[in-house]
């Protein structure tokens, strides 16, 4: 098969996580596939901040896991997030900001690192704390968040996939 339809079909969604941190050389090279994801015209509308910084994801995570009320890690002890966010005044931010996603996790895997795309980007930067970390990071409010993708190294074996449903494809 070929390596990248193979990547494509055997990535997995990682749920915990080892606190080994992605070597520097490989998150470039992650990083540099989600520069390169398709975007509407070329416009580019998506950024990606990249989060190491432990006190930083602990604060992401603590506003991710209030949005969901509870109180857990949302992030599953990853120690890397790239948070996406995307400029809301392109009318395919949400587009461009997925497809940076699903770039930064196919690159990922094909790099032997894990990931997951975490949920609640979005209602975490509408939060006075979220906007707060917008304007820290030198972006305005007009960002709203796409997704956060937690990369690291997967604690357990990776899970098996799901058998794909019926019907999935549709031909005309």
């Amino acid at each position: 098969m070929n390596e990248t339809l193979k990547t494509l079909t055997e990535r997995r969604s990682v749920r915990s996580y080892k606190p080994d941190q992605v070597p520097e050389e490989v998150l470039a090279q992650i990083l540099k596939a989600g520069e390169y994801a398709p975007s509407g015209m070329g416009m580019q509308s998506a950024v990606m901040v990249v989060v190491q910084d432990q006190e930083t994801i602990q604060t992401l995570s603590r506003i991710n896991a209030s949005i969901m009320g509870n109180d857990g890690d949302p992030f599953y002890g990853a120690p890397t997030v790239v948070v996406v966010l995307a400029d809301s005044k392109r009318g395919t931010c949400v587009e461009d900001g997925s497809l940076v996603m699903g770039n930064l996790m196919n690159a990922a895997f094909s790099l032997g690192v894990d990931s997951c795309w975490i949920h609640r980007a979005r209602e975490t930067f509408e939060t006075q704390e979220g906007k707060e970390l917008l304007k820290k990071w030198g972006l305005f409010e007009d960002y709203i968040g796409i997704g956060n993708c937690i990369l690291g190294y997967s604690a357990q074996p990776l899970p098996q996939p799901k058998p794909r449903k019926e019907g999935f494809v549709i031909r005309v």
